[in-house]
């Protein structure tokens, strides 16, 4: 269904190009066949299309994860990096790079990224911890911290930017994909991939925390040390992702739950089950951003709002009725 997915999404455009064409192009890139195409398909799919679907799916993928560590971790069905103020941190991070040039070259965006990330969950876990600790306040906290962060974007992009300058920024910041190349593919591919092999690795530890610390401990988890370093995982995923593709919201908080409905909540098969519902949501959201609203896309970030907000109603409303 993904490999499929991405197929057709590559398809769709104002250039018309055949799923056979798409075929064609990618076995001679790949397998240096020699099958006829025109070269300007072979420069809208190579260059332009395929690259969009792959940041797509990784991110999706990616984000998906995110989501499903940390509602395991804090036991809590409302956690996602955007909810928490990570995504929102991380581009903080990435906005003092890009608009202030602080760190220059050697931090880059996905180091300003990264940092940032590190700074709003440090700052989510203090507040939390600060008014009587306990997850619920751990989402309350994130709350706020989202807020803090969208506001110092803002205010940075706002007084250092240039108008032309601001509304690309402004664009990039609601999730944009637009202008992917293929050093995003790897970049991505490569930090899921890896964020993913990490998590399978931990999934009975994973399985241990949804019955609480004091369970987890019991079965010889260093329950601190495990918890920061899958946090730090979600927090290096998270970066990287918003470094390329701006902040993309409620992917977390959707698609995990919707893994859950298929396949339970044991996370061998969660695990890898979110990260595949999660790229082909993304796949299909973007191609759907590109094309309803054709010749200007929509930013992908307002694509999955509008589905994740209504999710997140519900979920909250659900949540009400079992307390």
């Amino acid at each position: 269904m993904l490999a499929l997915s991405i197929g057709v999404a590559v398809t769709l455009g104002p250039a018309d190009v055949s799923l056979v064409n798409v075929r064609d192009i990618v076995l001679n890139h790949l397998a240096g066949a020699q099958i006829p195409v025109r070269p300007s398909e072979d420069a809208i799919v190579w260059q332009e299309r395929l690259p969009r679907a792959l940041v797509a799916a990784a991110c999706g993928a990616g984000l998906g994860l995110c989501g499903t560590i940390m509602q395991s971790l804090l036991r809590n069905p409302l956690a996602d990096p955007y909810v928490l103020g990570v995504s929102s941190g991380a581009s903080t991070g990435a906005v003092l790079v890009g608009v202030l040039g602080l760190g220059g070259a050697a931090l880059g965006l996905s180091g300003g990224a990264f940092l940032g990330a590190l700074i709003a969950f440090a700052l989510v876990l203090t507040l939390a911890r600060m008014a009587g600790g306990g997850h619920d306040r751990v989402v309350l906290a994130g709350v706020a911290s989202t807020q803090l962060f969208s506001a110092v974007t803002s205010l940075i992009v706002f007084a250092f930017a240039d108008s032309d300058g601001t509304r690309g920024i402004m664009f990039w910041l609601l999730g944009s994909l637009e202008g992917v190349r293929w050093p995003d593919v790897m970049l991505c591919t490569a930090v899921v991939l890896a964020g993913t092999l990490i998590c399978l690795r931990c999934a009975h530890m994973l399985d241990a925390f949804a019955f609480g610390d004091e369970v987890a401990a019991s079965l010889g988890l260093s329950v601190r040390r495990v918890r920061l370093g899958l946090l730090l995982l979600t927090a290096l995923l998270t970066a990287t992702l918003v470094s390329v593709a701006g902040a993309i919201g409620f992917v977390g908080l959707v698609l995990p739950h919707a893994a859950r409905l298929l396949v339970g909540t044991r996370h061998v098969r969660l695990v890898p089950t979110t990260a595949v519902l999660g790229a082909i949501f993304m796949v299909w959201v973007d191609a759907g951003s590109r094309i309803v609203f054709a010749p200007t896309p929509l930013p992908v970030g307002v694509g999955t709002a509008l589905v994740g907000v209504p999710v997140f109603i519900v979920l909250l409303a659900r949540r009400r009725r079992a307390a």
